[in-house]
């Protein structure tokens, strides 16, 4: 938790004001930049370029018509009629697997795809854990013209198998890590080490709402698009505001553009779904908001999973993309001031929802987005006749491999 001291109303007030991040960097407490002196021009050229392009209306036309045109955006709200019959609540789904590659990650990726370029980039790198911010990256570059390299832990190379040959085929460069705990962990700190040897000529296209400032920002920005759209379609089409918005939370960037617009909402529970793996041990899960304490990694102070000594544990989940220590630093305070909750849902949860929702709904999500369904079943049973919005993530495709053992192997069909 964070310090004794720290006045939680106050950090929820200032969140709800718009206050957050400050001139540092800070979401209260948490956030902040914490990298070699090599990094630090870099960071602060992205940062300038990013108040100097991101808001004006030349970025905002370029990133709107590649939404539009490209992306396939607005993204469909769609009433997910079985499920609400079998859980008791109306359930209503943020269709982000009909995105262009399948999944939330390519708002992000051709938005600093678009700002790389401005900036000069001659080449991107970036990181991937379940492949799908891999293959966005991929997409954006050939879309603009940029090489790309992707770091992929190789453990997650195996289960994101499909994800792999569509990088490979929209022209990029994956390249395998074996070090460390061979997952999205270990892809990041490839990917930094990268972006050190040559951080002028280089970019580093971050996935996820963490690292140094300012990405957990930009990533906010680019992906509040489909909080804002949400909340929109629920007015039209539900009549109103959710009782409960879901989200799966890994390192947050989907999580974070559905929960931001909405933040100020104070009748919307906002609930965040963790991968519960197998327990809650160190090592048996990747839940960090649930069962983490604050420290630094890959450049920002924010909740962790670490033990007593602040080493960094290794993590574990069936879905490649939630298995991460860590989580974006605006989620650690909208945790430490109460406006979000944290929830986990297990292995066999999540799988077992893949599987309610394929039947139900002909609808296959990707395993990550499998728990927040599993959290929306949840507060759908305990809070019946409420509305309740749920974030899909991305679709599933790429975990066939996965659900070809677990799922097909226990000999569902």
């Amino acid at each position: 938790m964070i310090a004794p001291d720290v006045d939680t109303r106050r950090l929820l007030a200032d969140e709800l004001a718009g206050k957050f991040p400050d001139a540092r960097g800070r979401f209260g407490p948490f956030g902040g930049r914490y990298v070699p002196e090599t990094l630090i021009p870099a960071l602060e050229r992205l940062e300038q370029g990013m108040r100097d392009h991101l808001h004006t209306a030349e970025f905002e036309t370029d990133f709107a018509r590649e939404l539009k045109s490209w992306i396939g955006r607005p993204t469909a709200l769609t009433y997910a009629a079985r499920l609400s019959e079998k859980w008791g609540a109306h359930v209503w789904l943020k269709r982000e697997d009909l995105a262009h590659t399948g999944a939330h990650k390519i708002n992000n990726a051709i938005g600093q795809a678009l700002l790389a370029k401005k900036l000069g980039a001659k080449r991107i790198v970036a990181e991937t854990g379940a492949g799908q911010h891999g293959v966005a990256s991929a997409a954006a570059c050939a879309r603009i013209g940029l090489p790309c390299t992707v770091y992929m832990g190789a453990v997650d190379m195996e289960r994101q198998a499909p994800n792999v040959g569509r990088m490979r085929l929209l022209g990029a460069t994956v390249v395998p890590v074996t070090s460390g705990d061979r997952t999205l962990r270990a892809a990041i700190d490839e990917a930094l080490r990268d972006w050190v040897s040559d951080p002028l000529g280089t970019y580093y296209l971050l996935g996820s709402a963490i690292g140094p400032h300012p990405y957990p920002y930009l990533v906010r920005e680019l992906q509040s698009v489909i909080g804002r759209e949400a909340r929109a379609q629920m007015i039209a089409e539900a009549g109103g505001l959710p009782d409960a918005l879901i989200a799966c939370v890994g390192g947050g960037s989907n999580s974070i553009g559905l929960f931001h617009p909405f933040i100020r909402d104070e009748s919307v529970q906002i609930i965040g779904v963790e991968a519960g793996g197998r327990g809650a041990g160190l090592g048996e899960n990747a839940a960090t908001l649930a069962y983490g304490r604050p420290g630094v990694l890959h450049g920002c102070y924010t909740m962790l999973l670490q033990d007593q000594e602040g080493q960094i544990q290794e993590t574990h989940s069936v879905s490649a993309g939630l298995d991460y220590p860590g989580v974006g630093p605006e989620h650690s305070l909208l945790l430490a001031a109460g406006r979000i909750r944290a929830e986990t849902a297990s292995d066999e949860e999540a799988l077992a929802a893949v599987k309610e929702c394929c039947e139900s709904e002909g609808i296959l999500p990707a395993i990550e987005s499998a728990h927040a369904l599993a959290g929306a079943k949840r507060w759908a049973q305990a809070h019946p006749g409420t509305r309740v919005l749920v974030g899909l993530s991305g679709r599933g495709d790429k975990d066939m491999p996965t659900l070809q053992t677990t799922l097909l192997a226990q000999g569902h069909s």
